[in-house]
């Protein structure tokens, strides 16, 4: 074959199409939390009571706030990741979760006597909580930063948190089903500070491995 023809018949073969940023990045987050999930069946799983559990509001709504962490959490980590990026009304995604705890606590302590607030608060599995969420956390985050390499975010450390957010969301959404602790006043005081250990360690991974 001579060198033109073979330049002609390279130029008619179709380039190799490279995976999207959005389906690298839906595909670490799927990668991620089936990694979380089988770390968590091999280990704790879900309570005891999971059957009876689920048809409890309060229960219930310890699902609905990790969600509402994660959704968000993620959609931001794909939106960040171009060098044009701004948050703006973007970040109001992220006071989602916040509000639906907030309004969550208000509603049980109109209910509940001030005197047994102390001990909702502090539950029965606080340092389970702090310890589970964070190494729950570490194979989904692991594989957010990587996937998210592919990008160019203006604000790698940022990029990072994100990322840990989106992770802790994961983590917590698997958590919520093993522990028993479901007063809003025990899910507002030790799930977000367990998420705020994963944003750190992703803001800190972000501004390592995000750079560019």
């Amino acid at each position: 074959m001579k060198t033109s023809e073979l330049i002609e018949a390279l130029a008619a073969d179709p380039a190799p199409r490279m995976p999207t940023l959005r389906a690298s990045l839906g595909a670490a987050l799927a990668l991620g939390a089936a990694l979380s999930a089988a770390m968590f069946f091999a280990t704790i799983g879900p309570r005891d009571d999971f059957a009876q559990a689920v048809h409890t509001v309060r229960f219930d709504l310890k699902f609905v706030d990790t969600l509402a962490l994660l959704l968000p959490s993620a959609l931001l980590c794909l939106h960040v990741l171009r060098p044009d990026a701004r948050l703006r009304m973007w970040a109001l995604l992220l006071l989602t979760p916040m509000v639906i705890l907030a309004l969550a606590v208000v509603g049980e302590m109109l209910v509940v006597p001030q005197s047994e607030w102390g001990t909702l608060m502090r539950g029965d599995n606080a340092l389970h909580c702090l310890r589970v969420i964070p190494l729950l956390s570490i194979a989904p985050l692991a594989v957010l930063i990587y996937a998210m390499r592919a990008g160019a975010p203006q604000n790698p450390t940022l990029a990072g948190a994100l990322a840990g957010a989106a992770a802790a969301g994961i983590a917590a959404t698997l958590y919520a089903s093993n522990c028993t602790d479901d007063s809003p006043l025990f899910v507002a005081s030790w799930y977000p500070l367990a998420t705020l250990i994963v944003v750190v360690a992703g803001a800190a991974a972000g501004n390592r491995f995000l750079r560019w």
